[in-house]
């Protein structure tokens, strides 16, 4: 089924420094990051590196003091297709599963675009920041070409961002997924970095049940059936002190754009996330929309999740913002 999902893309690009609202909202752009920061959170965004999301132990919860634990929040990977082919994408069960993929169109943004010029977009109390990449080494039978653009949208007031992204494709292909890092994998030794993981269509998870390294179709595989869940919220429970903190949860706001979703362990918990995986046109767009960011507990999760659930984008301009929503 053809997606329906338009952006309005209209940009305002303010200079390195700027501080209008500076009260509410301050923006520091360097040569190599934007550092955006409101009442409750401080994050960056990279230019140069590891790029797309925000940066590795960025996220600051003015709170409590916490930092995610991981390689970023809402990283960007590639775009792929159902079935195995000659081609990089490995078959290793431990890294991969045995769940056959092939490239359709790459590289991995967050590893190889290696830079990413961001574009700044101001508003009445809040920021945005605007990524675009041109993916440029297809897979065997298909052309380069497409584009991904993602947004970061920060408010003050609020503990967490609102993101999405937009991929537009240059190729027909019978079954087209894309892969994030939803939230965001999780760096620990034995569980000392995290008190559990929680899995809106599993439930909790204790630290401990990550002790030994397992392939992503051993455990807590999410598949999309016939039956989609009420909410899809995958979240882990940082521990302060030693003791059980916030957590960070990464919310997908259409528990229906998730096709493939693996939490497993490989020497850190892999939160990786595949979403759309349906029939796309020539020059047809698509994307999803997502809560990034620190909460108390389960319920309080939920309640947000509630207020914003059906987003499926975010167009902003210097005017202000409109969250989109499925037709």
């Amino acid at each position: 089924m053809r997606s329906h999902l338009w952006f309005a893309l209209l940009f305002l690009t303010i200079p390195a420094f700027g501080l209008a609202h500076e009260e509410v909202m301050r923006v520091r752009e360097t040569e190599d990051a934007v550092q955006i920061d409101t009442d409750l959170l401080q994050a960056r965004v990279n230019k140069k590196g590891y790029v797309s999301g925000t940066a590795q132990a960025s996220l600051l919860d003015r709170q409590t003091g916490a930092r995610d634990v991981g390689f970023g929040l809402h990283i960007m990977d590639f775009l792929l297709a159902p079935g195995w082919r000659d081609d990089d994408y490995g078959r290793d069960k431990a890294l991969h599963g045995d769940l056959p993929k092939h490239y359709v169109e790459g590289p991995q943004i967050c590893t190889q675009a290696r830079k990413l010029e961001p574009v700044i977009v101001r508003g009445k109390d809040f920021v945005a920041v605007k990524l675009r990449y041109r993916f440029h080494k297809p897979g065997k039978g298909y052309k380069a070409g497409s584009t991904g653009e993602q947004t970061l949208f920060f408010q003050n007031g609020k503990r967490y961002f609102l993101s999405s992204e937009a991929i537009t494709s240059v190729n027909e292909v019978d079954n087209l997924f894309y892969r994030i890092d939803m939230p965001g994998h999780v760096k620990h030794k034995n569980g000392d970095s995290f008190a559990q993981v929680y899995l809106s269509y599993h439930g909790t998870i204790p630290a401990k049940e990550f002790a030994k390294d397992f392939a992503p179709d051993d455990r807590f595989l999410y598949q999309r059936g016939k039956k989609v869940p009420r909410r899809m919220i995958r979240a882990y429970q940082l521990k302060r002190d030693g003791k059980p903190g916030p957590w960070i949860a990464g919310m997908t706001l259409d528990p229906a754009a998730v096709s493939e979703a693996w939490c497993h362990q490989r020497g850190y918990i892999c939160f990786i996330q595949e979403l759309h995986g349906k029939p796309v046109k020539k020059g047809e767009t698509f994307g999803a929309a997502y809560i990034v960011g620190y909460f108390d507990d389960i319920a309080d999760m939920e309640k947000t999740y509630d207020r914003y659930k059906g987003v499926t984008g975010i167009a902003v301009s210097q005017r202000g913002f409109e969250l989109q929503r499925k037709p």
